[in-house]
């Protein structure tokens, strides 16, 4: 995206003014005053409060499937961020499609999240049934797929399934825009869709029985804009995903363009501000990251002004930027803090105790290594990283 188009975006978003919606069509729903203060709170990250009245608007419009995948959209992410799995850091690599991570999987939230998800796609079939042009209940059966798609991919690592589900809520997004051109939030789901296959390499196409089937970064990237500039529901999952995707490019300074007209627009979203560090620490720009990190914390530590931060993601980002400048002492010490907090995610702790050890082996430090290749061991034993941590518990890590 054009600087001078991330500059005047940002000058809207400071005003207070959308970006124009009058070629935009979408659900009703979505301009529902109590739905857009849901988002507020969703969006500064407050989980509680956002599903609490998602359930109001749930109540007051039984058998819409719209209502219902709002209130899914709010209970996964709750989850995901419970379980530390809204940190790109993890995405940002193909590690992330052949390793073998930690998850802990919570049977009484996933049922509730599936039973959200089959409720939603139940009550739009009922409309689909009735009106095949039914583009609301098109869209919103769609969102549903793609967000038990989300949720089956990121947590239960069932990527067969996950890919299965995400065709399905791309025909029907898909399906939306053809019969609505202007129905732009529709844009999210397949613009995803065309660059994650795209983006997929062969063998793990072949891997989940995808081969043969096309995507295009390029066409993705395109209506992954247009639903960040125009959309009304996707305007901001958009430029989120957008900002991951650079960062697989190493398209760094765009995705910092693109993460700041986030902070602007929520100040108060502490991954929005914790974007920006990461992405300040892959650009290579050792102390500012650095600094970055360090001021993330500080905000967090400042009395509600985060509605909720799980600090062991900054701490592990930065110890990434600390190790990148050679603080080899240091970096282990976030890394430990990281993985030391209270309530931290296995897969989470068990990268931050690997590479603590690994920086303390670095820095000589060879019996605290041994410790915390240990703990990341014990954290997760059937995972890839405790595999690399059985290695260096038997010779150093010498950085090779």
């Amino acid at each position: 995206m054009k600087t001078s188009r991330i500059a005047w975006l940002i000058v809207l978003f400071m005003a207070g003014v959308a970006v124009s919606h009058a070629e935009v069509h979408t659900n009703a729903l979505n301009r529902d005053p109590l739905v857009r203060e849901a988002f507020q709170h969703f969006y500064d990250m407050d989980y509680p409060a956002a599903i609490e009245r998602f359930q109001r608007v749930h109540q007051a419009h039984p058998n819409d499937p719209q209502a219902t995948a709002l209130l899914l959209d709010a209970e996964i992410f709750q989850e995901l961020y419970r379980q530390d799995l809204l940190d790109t850091t993890f995405y940002a690599n193909d590690g992330f499609l052949t390793g073998h991570h930690a998850t802990r999987e919570d049977p009484t939230t996933r049922d509730k999240i599936f039973a959200l998800a089959d409720e939603a796609v139940h009550e739009a079939d009922e409309r689909i049934s009735h009106n095949p042009r039914d583009v609301d209940a098109l869209y919103a059966r769609g969102w549903a797929r793609a967000l038990r798609c989300t949720y089956v991919a990121m947590v239960e690592r069932g990527f067969a399934s996950g890919f299965r589900l995400a065709n399905k809520a791309k025909d029907d997004a898909q399906k939306a825009l053809q019969i609505d051109p202007d129905y732009v939030d529709a844009n999210l789901v397949t613009g995803v869709y065309e660059y994650v296959v795209g983006a997929l390499p062969l063998p793990f196409k072949f891997f989940i029985g995808f081969a043969g089937i096309s995507g295009s970064k390029k066409t993705g990237m395109a209506m992954l804009h247009d639903a960040g500039e125009r959309g009304i529901a996707s305007s901001v999952e958009a430029r989120t995903v957008i900002t991951l995707f650079l960062r697989r490019e190493a398209k760094y300074r765009e995705a910092i363009e693109v993460v700041r007209t986030l902070e602007a627009q929520y100040p108060r979203n502490y991954l929005f501000a914790l974007e920006e560090a990461n992405l300040r620490k892959d650009a290579g720009e050792g102390m500012v990251a650095v600094d970055a990190y360090r001021k993330v914390v500080a905000s967090a530590e400042r009395p509600g002004y985060y509605a909720s931060a799980r600090l062991e993601l900054a701490y592990f980002g930065l110890g990434d930027a600390l190790r990148g400048q050679r603080h080899f002492k240091e970096a282990a010490e976030a890394y430990e803090q990281a993985g030391y907090t209270q309530n931290v995610g296995p897969e989470l702790k068990v990268r931050s105790m690997l590479a603590a050890g690994q920086c303390r082996d670095l820095n000589g430090e060879r019996d605290v290594a041994k410790r915390d290749y240990q703990m990341a061991i014990d954290a997760g034993p059937s995972t890839s990283r405790a595999d690399q941590a059985r290695k260096y518990l038997k010779a150093p890590y010498s950085g090779a």
